[in-house]
């Protein structure tokens, strides 16, 4: 089957992971997707621990062909072309590479690419058409625009960090760089609606993604700021502030979570646990009274879910249909046969050591009836493919790449 985006260009100007997962989305989808890095510096990533080769995992490169896990993930299904954009020659380069290109985008501060002659205007120009998306910390507009931002620094300022954990705990980040993977999803969002937008009417537009926004948009769904007016603490552990009972329980074994949702899933619970002579209960049969006694209500279900091994409570639960789940560690997570079925660990390739090495990446996370979605290829070698785009997206001649390359102006031809 066809890919979904299969001969849209992309060329992507990103780095760390906000951007790089937009782009992995992209290439998953079908889009041709070219790196574009320094040739002097090349992807950050590429030789950064964790890495993985022929020795295994480790924080040091064991052997010459060890790469650095992140850049084996992120990069996978993509093109690498090293060129240097603050070199005149290779800005002209570029620009003829936007001209055969559908999008651009970029995670620099917000400025960075005006100043490299490469911002939207300047790309508008090569290419009336292009789609560009500028994804940065804060946005592109704002007092603080220009402050750099990594994902601890995003959830801070966002108030991710004064929810997470339990009431009275210090500020804590969620257990993964949550801003980063949340921007990169909503930049490819906003990509594919742009791309669509040009379809309808021929225009070409700038995507302006911010970091904080799009964690802000996710967790302000909750009426946080109500909470204080509800007499409740920020911090709800891993409770949901409409439902009750909803949290994780100890059992003689491990630990489970569970929910009620409903009045009908109340009733079930109730029936698991042998105590039907509550549901008469004015107090417990009121949705209001076990949210404000939420206590009360998590102690019945702690001290049930004690008496019993976790396979007991969780065939109980969901034979009665109550929203439930183990707590997974991540080596059961690595063989939960339900990921696994959905193709949702995948191998990783090492190009150096031209082998799989011992981690493995995440599948494409949507499934469609009529279209493919895959990484298809494994992450390129730095600059192994600058003499192909140069030349067939760019237009150059063979003697004009030896020559560029003969001034270290692009890498790897």
């Amino acid at each position: 089957m066809e890919k979904i985006l299969t001969g849209t260009v992309v060329l992507d100007l990103t780095r760390y992971f906000s951007g790089p997962q937009a782009t992995l989305f992209l290439a998953g989808l079908g889009a041709e997707v070219i790196k574009i890095d320094d040739p002097a510096t090349g992807d950050p990533t590429t030789f950064s621990p964790p890495f993985a080769g022929p020795a295994g995992v480790s924080f040091r490169r064991e052997t010459p062909a060890d790469m650095g896990i992140a850049y084996l993930k992120r990069a996978r299904g993509k093109k690498s072309v090293g060129l240097n954009l603050k070199d005149p020659e290779g800005r002209a380069a570029f620009m003829k590479l936007v001209q055969s290109a559908d999008v651009v985008i970029d995670n620099f501060s917000a400025g960075v690419a005006d100043r490299l002659g490469i911002g939207y205007e300047a790309l508008r120009e090569a290419n009336p058409a292009i789609i560009h998306c500028a994804l940065t910390g804060y946005g592109s507009t704002g007092p603080e625009r220009h402050l750099k931002a990594y994902d601890l620094m995003v959830q801070a300022a966002v108030g991710m960090m004064s929810i997470t954990g339990q009431p009275d705990a210090p500020p804590a980040k969620a257990g993964s760089p949550i801003s980063d993977a949340i921007a990169g999803t909503f930049a490819a969002t906003g990509i594919l609606a742009a791309l669509l937008h040009r379809n309808r009417t021929g225009v070409g537009q700038s995507v302006d993604v911010s970091m904080a926004d799009c964690l802000f948009a996710l967790m302000f769904d909750e009426p946080l700021d109500c909470y204080e007016s509800l007499g409740l603490p920020l911090r709800q552990g891993n409770r949901i502030m409409r439902f009750s009972p909803f949290n994780a329980y100890r059992t003689r074994d491990g630990w489970v979570v569970a929910g009620a949702a409903t009045q009908d899933d109340w009733s079930a619970l109730l029936r698991v646990m042998d105590r039907e002579d509550l549901a008469a209960d004015a107090q417990m049969g009121s949705l209001s009274w076990r949210l404000a006694n939420n206590a009360a209500v998590d102690s019945l279900m702690s001290d049930w879910a004690a008496r019993l091994d976790s396979a007991e409570v969780l065939r109980r639960l969901n034979d009665a249909k109550v929203p439930c789940s183990p707590v997974r560690e991540i080596g059961d997570v690595m063989q939960w046969q339900q990921l696994r079925d959905r193709d949702m660990m995948t191998p990783l390739w090492n190009p150096l050591a031209q082998a799989a090495v011992a981690a493995q990446g995440p599948g494409f996370p949507i499934k469609f009836s009529a279209s493919k979605a895959a990484y298809d290829a494994p992450a390129p070698l730095p600059g192994q493919h600058s003499r192909e785009v140069l030349m067939a997206l760019g237009g150059f001649r063979a003697s004009d790449v030896d020559d560029l390359a003969r001034r270290g102006i692009i890498s790897g031809a």
